[in-house]
């Protein structure tokens, strides 16, 4: 980290796409090959300058990094205020990794104002960053809202059948979410200011103040309708299968990949660290949503006859799973939790990319309309293999990882939780080894198939770091876990104190060694029961 401790790493990741936008503005929207060349490179060049964080990241340094601070509106408290935890190093990466993949799969199957489509690919770039970086609540919000144009016009204006339907649906979902969220902001802003005398949106102060119980709730119940609409829970997830269906593939992939995660990342910064108490007192029913979500998902997947909708439908249930990690509130399950977002998008994003490609070439995602691919198509159904593996979670794939981290954690926290979620293993393996059974396997039935060219060495390089990133986190997840350790530490400190209390008293249980941050129970039987108890609700003033 010395070696970026005074440049502004993170102004240069947010900012290369939107520069790249406006120089876009300046192109003549007739040189269509110099405009997807121009988006490429832009996209490409937000990715390699944000690799850094990887390296320049101290997992045992401060919990935030590459610290940006400068006055904005002084008046009122906000401040221009960037910085990163291990948490949003690997949010960020995702997101300029899969802005890079969203705009290389879009050569060719954008034809119709090629110009304002990279337009709004980029600017949406710009917004997800900044939403990871910001540690000044306005700026955040700003960021929050900025993303909803661009993807409102990307589904309304490039995606299919009821476009402007979906494209309105999310639209109005995203923005009940988001003003509801701003109330509970300001709430937490006027009494910032009431404790203090002064004003300030600085989300690191919030996160270590003490705030009434009272006061605690509500702004959760407010916090919970913004993010719970964006990750999406039951029965707020209503939006997704239909702007995903619609959307353009670049657009689905970006919704699965990237926005989901806005949710559960405000959760972890913000709901869990800085209202404990009412996280607490809400476990129960957040898990019972979280629950329904996993099961409902899967079920209603099962009986899809669109092959997006079925993919949908499947990031229903894995966010579901998600959430049931992060409420479990202990490290193992918060843990699982964030590997899992990366998981997801990893998995679901190469998933929605590969009912792009064939919708490109056959233009239905009915599933009744394929079969016998592999015959025709040989790469394209192995990597389709591998990507429905990761779904599925078979070990030695990314997918198996995260979902055995958040079935410990549940386990922990109640093991009926764990014993339904474990169903979600089962219906996800069935739904995606009926899928790819109808589609890749059997014989050619239908003539429009039997040419169907394989994949080409542009999506060949779409998916190599899809599937070197499956294989890695599912062999060796040890790197990304250690750059997590320190957020889901800080997070169980504030939300459930009754873990860090055992982890130091049994510090010296076996070689005078600290228990790692994924440790489930200290050594010695009279710290287990300890580890599985929740911290008193309502006790923090």
């Amino acid at each position: 980290m010395s070696n970026a401790a005074n440049f502004p790493i993170l102004s240069l990741i947010l900012f290369t796409p939107l520069v790249g936008a406006v120089v876009l503005l300046f192109v003549s929207k007739k040189q269509e090959d110099l405009i997807r060349w121009i988006a490429n490179l832009v996209a490409f060049a937000g990715f390699v300058v944000s690799v850094p964080l990887w390296f320049w990241y101290q997992p045992s340094g401060p919990q935030f990094q590459f610290v940006e601070r400068v006055p904005w509106i002084p008046s009122v408290g906000a401040e221009y205020f960037l910085g990163v935890d291990g948490f949003s190093v690997l949010l960020i990466l995702l997101t300029t990794l899969m802005g890079t993949i969203a705009v290389l799969s879009s050569w060719t199957a954008i034809k119709e104002r090629v110009k304002e489509y990279y337009v709004f690919l980029l600017v949406l770039q710009s917004g997800m960053i900044g939403a990871f970086v910001s540690l000044d609540f306005l700026l955040f919000f700003l960021f929050w809202e900025v993303m909803l144009v661009p993807m409102y016009f990307l589904i309304g204006i490039w995606g299919s059948d009821r476009r402007l339907y979906s494209a309105i649906k999310f639209f109005l979902y995203t923005l009940v979410g988001s003003v509801v969220m701003l109330l509970g902001i300001l709430a937490l802003y006027f009494h910032y200011h009431t404790v203090t005398g002064v004003y300030s949106f600085d989300i690191t102060k919030y996160q270590a103040m003490s705030i009434p119980f009272n006061l605690q709730w509500w702004v959760f119940l407010a916090f919970f309708l913004g993010f719970s609409i964006k990750v999406p829970m039951f029965p707020f997830h209503t939006w997704l299968p239909d702007a995903h269906t619609d959307a353009p593939t670049a657009g689905s992939v970006i919704l699965a990949a990237v926005l989901l995660k806005m949710g559960t990342y405000g959760f972890i910064r913000f709901s869990l660290p800085m209202l404990p108490d009412a996280t607490q007192a809400s476990v129960w029913w957040v898990v019972g949503l979280s629950l329904i979500g996993i099961v409902y998902g899967a079920l209603v997947a099962l009986a899809q006859k669109d092959w997006k909708r079925l993919v949908a439908y499947s990031s229903v249930s894995h966010m579901g799973m998600v959430m049931l990690g992060m409420f479990a509130l202990n490290p193992v399950g918060l843990s699982g939790s964030i590997i899992q977002q990366l998981n997801h998008g990893i998995s679901t994003g190469a998933l929605f990319l590969i009912v792009g490609i064939v919708y490109e070439r056959r233009h239905t995602r009915e599933i009744a309309e394929y079969g016998g691919l592999s015959k025709v198509m040989p790469v394209y159904a192995a990597i389709f293999m591998v990507m429905m593996m990761s779904s599925i979670g078979l070990p030695t794939l990314n997918g198996f990882i995260g979902e055995l981290l958040i079935l410990q954690g549940a386990f922990v926290a109640n093991i009926w939780w764990a014993a339904v979620a474990a169903s979600s293993l089962v219906l996800g393996a069935a739904y995606m080894l009926w899928l790819y059974q109808r589609t890749m396997f059997g014989k050619i039935e239908n003539p429009k198939n039997e040419k169907l060219p394989d994949l080409n060495r542009r999506e060949i390089a779409i998916f190599v770091p899809l599937v070197i990133l499956a294989v890695w986190i599912g062999i060796y997840p040890k790197p990304f876990l250690d750059r997590i350790a320190p957020t889901v530490n800080a997070v169980v400190a504030r939300v459930n104190p009754a873990y860090p209390a055992v982890a130091a008293n049994a510090a010296d249980c076996e070689d005078n060694k600290p228990l790692s941050a994924f440790t489930t129970a200290p050594c010695g039987d009279a710290a287990a029961p300890a580890a599985a108890a929740p911290a008193p609700a309502g006790g923090r003033h």
